[in-house]
């Protein structure tokens, strides 16, 4: 069954302190969302990319997809006021019939290893979803007024992405959340609350999502020893 890639970048990257969405800072002369876009398109289990982003990067993402070969990128959508609206504008691109399964991932985790994703892809196909994590390690505490808390990590993940989901269950919790004028953090949240049960896959510590300056000095050290 096909599996249809969708990575939303409308996001403006404020955190950064940058000029530009940090999805677009150049790493190495390319896009940090060029090496995101690779391990899609370096996947078997990936058919198509869709990409929901701002109308006035619409061109440097076809440069993108010319200059890094991207033929799995077949289309490019405007992004909404929040990712999950973005998200559901590229999931609205998509025809129903096509039957496929939705695998959503952040524009900005561009060192989501190939194992990870096909791992992913497969577990999806077989209980209809899969959502990355990795399991706490460390001693989690949560500040309740002047006094803590310590929680039981054995219990605890850190969702990471992609999230695969069948089109029709996607679809599903979308417009629900839309009816509820509901907000969720991530896709595996949505779907969630409608009362499906997720199904996790091990992540890994380099799958991380670039959020301000240290991340970003972080993915260069990891780029200088080629680690991608």
């Amino acid at each position: 069954m096909k599996t249809i890639a969708i990575i939303p970048s409308g996001g403006t990257g404020s955190r950064t302190g940058l000029n530009i969405p940090k999805q677009y800072l150049k790493i190495n002369n390319k896009e940090i969302i060029a090496y995101t876009l690779q391990v899609f398109q370096n996947s078997p289990l990936v058919d198509e990319i869709i990409v929901a982003a701002k109308p006035e990067f619409f061109d440097v993402l076809s440069n993108i997809k010319n200059k890094h070969k991207i033929n799995k990128l077949v289309k490019i959508v405007e992004g909404g006021k929040e990712r999950q609206n973005s998200v559901f504008n590229a999931l609205a691109a998509i025809p129903p019939s096509d039957n496929c399964f939705i695998a959503v991932h952040d524009a900005a985790r561009p060192l989501l290893p190939l194992s990870i994703l096909n791992s992913a892809v497969n577990t999806a196909h077989q209980l209809k979803n899969a959502v990355v994590a990795i399991k706490a390690k460390d001693t989690l505490i949560k500040q309740i007024s002047n006094s803590v808390d310590y929680l039981d990590r054995d219990n605890i993940y850190y969702v990471q992405t992609p999230q695969i989901f069948s089109y029709n269950i996607l679809f599903e919790a979308f417009k629900s959340a839309e009816l509820d004028n509901f907000i969720g953090t991530d896709e595996s949240m949505l779907v969630s609350k409608l009362g499906y049960n997720i199904n996790f896959v091990e992540g890994s510590l380099i799958n991380f999502k670039i959020t301000n300056q240290s991340d970003i000095d972080l993915f260069k050290q990891l780029v200088d020893i080629k680690i991608v």
